[in-house]
């Protein structure tokens, strides 16, 4: 099974990539992912990719392409992977279609969970972090005993810069920019399913295999 899931920040991609992970067997592959196994391994892509990383500018889209060219062909992807976070323009899906079309292996299916962008203020900006540990918190669906402390080491919890509203709005405003593109990519090629990310999870996880088992 070649899965495509994406979203918007928030929408519990990671959640969801879980399950099927279990489910099919197969490896959830993210852009991070890619770029760290491929600078660990010090290859020349991923020290080309460094390169830029460090220097704080914007990996090229040939690097990145060929990075998942380079990654998909490993052996733990013979029976199939979740992409999460690739690609991210209409340019990269048509490169990454001729990468599977010279692996002779199409995408079997295209997740979109889409969230209302309140609701995503509302999970991103209620999320709290513990500064020594790291646990998350949620201000209202998962609150730490005492406001403000960590329950597992008494550390300070705080909110991320990523998870005030300003930023989250701003960041739907860039993610929208590219997703219709690519929404509109998949639908014509009758492989994406649109999934309503504004339920409960367990109804959001029906939803998505329900798709898969079409």
């Amino acid at each position: 099974m070649r899965i495509l899931l994406f979203g918007p920040p928030g929408a519990g991609k990671g959640t969801q990539a879980e399950i099927l992970v279990e489910k099919y067997g197969i490896p959830q592959i993210s852009t991070g992912d890619m770029f760290r196994q491929a600078q660990k391994d010090q290859t020349a892509l991923g020290l080309e990719a460094k390169r830029y990383m460090d220097s704080g500018a914007l990996v090229p889209d040939e690097v990145t392409i060929a990075i998942v060219r380079e990654r998909l062909a490993q052996a733990d992807c013979a029976k199939g992977f979740i992409l999460d976070g690739f690609p991210r323009t209409e340019d990269q899906a048509k490169a990454l279609d001729g990468i599977l079309t010279d692996m002779g292996t199409p995408i079997d299916a295209v997740i979109f969970i889409q969230v209302d962008i309140e609701t995503l203020v509302t999970r991103l900006g209620g999320r709290r972090v513990c500064k020594d540990c790291g646990a998350l918190y949620h201000v209202s669906a998962n609150p730490p005993a005492k406001e403000g402390v960590c329950d597992k080491c008494g550390g300070t919890l705080y909110q991320r810069d990523d998870d005030k509203e300003e930023t989250i709005r701003h960041r739907m405003e860039v993610y929208e920019q590219y997703t219709s593109a690519l929404a509109a990519f998949y639908r014509e090629k009758g492989v994406l399913s649109d999934i309503d990310g504004d339920q409960d999870m367990e109804l959001v996880t029906k939803a998505v295999l329900a798709a898969l088992d079409k």
